[in-house]
This record gives C-alpha cells, sequence and structure tokens, in this order.
C-alpha cells in the first residue's frame, strides 16, 4: 500500500512539472506584450526586436539619451554683404567658455567676387575664389549668451606661400591642454577643385584664447601614403582628450569613381598624440566610422558619442563607441546640424564620465539659394545626462507638400517617365 502511495505521488509530481512546463512553452506562443517589457523577453523574437534591445541604448527614442530633434535659432551680430555670396562664415569650432564668455572660431571668406566654382577652379586667382572656403582665414567671435556674437576678428591668417596654407585656412576646432590653446585647421596650398579638395592638417598655438597665435607651419597630419584611403585629404580636425592623450577624429573623402555621382565616398578616421604638436599616429582601424561628413563628436559616459550626417549608408544616426573607436548606431535623427561646434564642457578634462551636450552653432550652406554662400547658425538639443527635455524628443517632423515639391522630378526624369508610358501605349495596341 505504501509503495503505492509513492507511486502515485510521484506521478502527481511528474504531471505537474510537465503541465507547467507545456505552459511555459505555450507562452513563446502568445502574442508579444501590449506594454513593452523593459528586459529583453525570454522568448523568439525577431530581428526587428532584437536589435530594439541589443543595439540602442533603450527601447523608446524618448527614453533614449542620445536620440535628440534639433531646433534652429538665427545669430546676431553677423553681417554677411547682403547675402551676394562675397562674405561667408562656416565650419564653427567647438564653443568654449573663457574669461566669462563663449568663444567660437570659423572659415571667413570676404572676396571682391563670390566664388565660380570647383569645376572652374582654373580660373581662381588670388582675388577669385573657386569654392566657398578658399581664399578664407580663421576669424573668431564671442557672446555672452549664445545668441548674440561680437566678432573679434582673425585669429589665424593666411601665411605667405608656400607656407601650408597659404592658399586658405579652413574648418578649424580647437583643443585646451595644460593651459594653452591650440587650434588645427585645413591647409590647403591650391586652389579647391584643382585635385578635388585636398589638404593636410597643420595647427597654431596661443596662451590665450585672443591670441596671438603662433602658425606652426608644420603638417602635424600629414596625408596618407599613396593608395591609402586617406592620401588627399584629411579634414574637419576635431580634437578631444583621452587617456591623457590628444585624440583628432578627421573626415576623408575616398572612391573616387567616374560612373557615380556624387563619386565620393567619405567616411572618418582617428589619429592619436601624447603632444598637441605632434607626431601624431593614425589608428590601426581606420577608418572607424563609415558614415558621415564632417566631424562632431563629445564625450558621453565612458565614451565617445558621434554624429554622422549627410553621407554613407549610415547618415542621419547618432553613434556611440564606449572604446572611443568602435562605434555603433545609438539613434536615427532629422534635420541633424551640418558641420556642428557644440558647446562641450568636458572635451579636455579627460572624463570618464562624460555628460553629453545641449547646443552649439553649425552653418547652412545654400544661404539665400546661392550655393556657394555660408551663414553661422545656432542649433539645440537634448543629449545630455543632466536634462530631460522631452519636446526635443519628437519622432519625426512633417513637412509641407511645397517642401517635397521642391526636390521633384528633373527635366530628364520626366522624359524618361514619358517616354514609357508612350511604350506602353505601343504595346497595349
Amino acid at each position: 500500500m505504501r509503495k503505492i502511495l509513492v507511486a502515485l505521488v510521484l506521478g502527481l509530481l511528474m504531471f505537474s512539472c510537465q503541465n507547467n512546463q507545456e505552459k511555459q512553452e505555450d507562452k513563446t506562443t502568445e502574442g508579444f506584450p501590449f506594454f513593452i517589457p523593459a528586459e529583453k523577453p525570454n522568448r523568439p523574437l525577431s530581428s526587428a526586436l532584437e536589435r530594439n534591445y541589443d543595439n540602442y541604448l533603450s527601447i523608446r527614442p524618448e527614453q533614449n539619451e542620445l536620440f535628440t530633434q534639433f531646433k534652429y535659432t538665427k545669430l546676431k551680430g553677423f553681417d554677411y554683404n547682403g547675402g551676394d555670396g562675397t562674405l561667408t562664415r562656416r565650419d564653427p569650432s567647438k564653443v568654449i567658455f573663457e574669461n566669462g564668455k563663449y568663444y567660437v572660431w570659423y572659415t571667413y571668406r570676404n572676396t571682391p567676387v563670390k566664388p565660380v566654382g570647383m569645376r572652374r577652379a582654373k580660373e581662381a586667382n588670388d582675388t577669385i575664389p573657386s569654392a566657398d572656403w578658399d581664399l578664407a582665414d580663421i576669424w573668431y567671435a564671442t557672446s555672452e549668451d549664445g545668441f548674440t556674437w561680437e566678432e573679434q576678428g582673425v585669429a589665424v591668417p593666411r601665411p605667405p606661400k608656400p607656407q601650408p596654407g597659404w592658399r586658405s585656412v579652413t574648418t578649424t576646432d580647437i583643443l585646451k591642454f595644460k593651459g594653452k590653446y591650440y587650434l588645427y585647421f585645413q591647409a590647403f596650398m591650391e586652389a579647391s577643385g584643382l585635385k578635388g579638395d585636398n589638404c593636410p592638417v597643420s595647427v597654431a598655438y596661443a596662451d590665450s584664447p585672443d591670441g596671438p597665435w603662433t602658425h606652426t607651419n608644420e603638417l602635424v597630419i600629414p596625408n596618407g601614403a599613396e593608395g591609402e584611403w586617406d592620401q588627399f585629404k584629411i579634414h574637419d580636425p576635431y580634437p578631444l582628450v583621452h587617456d591623457g592623450k590628444i585624440y583628432i577624429y578627421y573626415k576623408s573623402g575616398f572612391d573616387d569613381r567616374k560612373e557615380f555621382k556624387p563619386s565620393k565616398v567619405r567616411m572618418h578616421g582617428l589619429a592619436i598624440a601624447d603632444n598637441p604638436l605632434g607626431p601624431f599616429k593614425k589608428h590601426p582601424l581606420n577608418p572607424i566610422l563609415n558614415s558621415g561628413h564632417e566631424t562632431t563628436l563629445f564625450p558621453f559616459k565612458e565614451g565617445v558619442a558621434a554624429f554622422a550626417i549627410t553621407d554613407g549608408m549610415e547618415r542621419n544616426t547618432i553613434q556611440y563607441a564606449k572604446d572611443w573607436v568602435n562605434f555603433e548606431i545609438a539613434s536615427i535623427s532629422e534635420l541633424m546640424p551640418v558641420s556642428a561646434g557644440p558647446y562641450v564642457p568636458d572635451a579636455f578634462t579627460d572624463t570618464k564620465a562624460g555628460r553629453g551636450i545641449t547646443w552649439g552653432l553649425s552653418h547652412f550652406i545654400n544661404a539665400g539659394g546661392n550655393w556657394r554662400h555660408s551663414i553661422l547658425t545656432r542649433f539645440d538639443c537634448d543629449l545630455s545626462l543632466d536634462v530631460d527635455d522631452q519636446s526635443m524628443k519628437g519622432h519625426h517632423l512633417f513637412y509641407s507638400p511645397e517642401f517635397h515639391y521642391k526636390y521633384g522630378l528633373n527635366k530628364k526624369q520626366k522624359e524618361r517617365i514619358k517616354k514609357q508610358n508612350e511604350e506602353m501605349k505601343k504595346i497595349e495596341k
């Protein structure tokens, strides 16, 4: 009798376990929960839902500290000769706060005539620029509030020929390191368009953000060797301090092919040095970011975040590299600032807990419908661990019909469609 009772108990236990297991298995066939689980659920997931949990910093844009929309404000204090294309300001540096005010440096061109265009670069001379950034110097301005700026004048002028940058000094960015200031910039030695837009990087230094600046007349980051991805261009040098070293991120354009228009692929590289004046060693994994045009980065938590705008397979994304090298997409955004120079309070503190950014300056090209004229603007955002502005986290923007029609079919495309319609009518007959 006792043996029979034991057998019955064991049988009931086995049945209960099996029943519970079947219920658990049945759960995997239930629909995905209405309220998204905060943690990745233990159930089969589609590739899209796997990415939602594994690839991003949160499961919703509203909770993603590296997702934002961008707001733009017209700046006060800058004149542009009525927008005729003869005076342009573009490519602002990071904004820094020193001496009780904000500082920014930028590419400044003031020429008798507007640029003729890179395709007509052979027509350029000492007074006629080929491109918007040709025959330019580096100027700077200060502000007490980030909206109204007072232009202070030239910081780094073009040096005499044949020193690096004699043709144009452009696209600068600022570094503060051990009490001194450094401006890195593109040093052109020919008009843009003669051989594309090729140039290496040079540097100037000063004891104060107001200068005077000493131009080293040296190439601090040279172009790559023949056949390498950056053999012609080291653009947009962008310095940060990490692990006690100077990390300069830069962009290059390469893989020119006549069958594609535009023909260039643009990716980002990294060069590292112990001393701001070099020598800089390029990272062996270059290029480290496969998309983007200008460089915009900022320390975030223990890693670094980067904007990838305009060009490439992963354009219009904000990316993150915990190790400062291997970037992953953190979010996808809209109306991202072009050539953004953010205010990054911890850009040079060698922080291991970056706080993010909330504003900066960028530029608009095609100002007033003139493709060879650029103006500076202010952008605001919420990419900060210290701010929670849900009005910056809207998922999408609405564009008017007029905006869409502006990018309608061209003449050649209309002719192709007309021909297709005529062919369809012939087939029907």
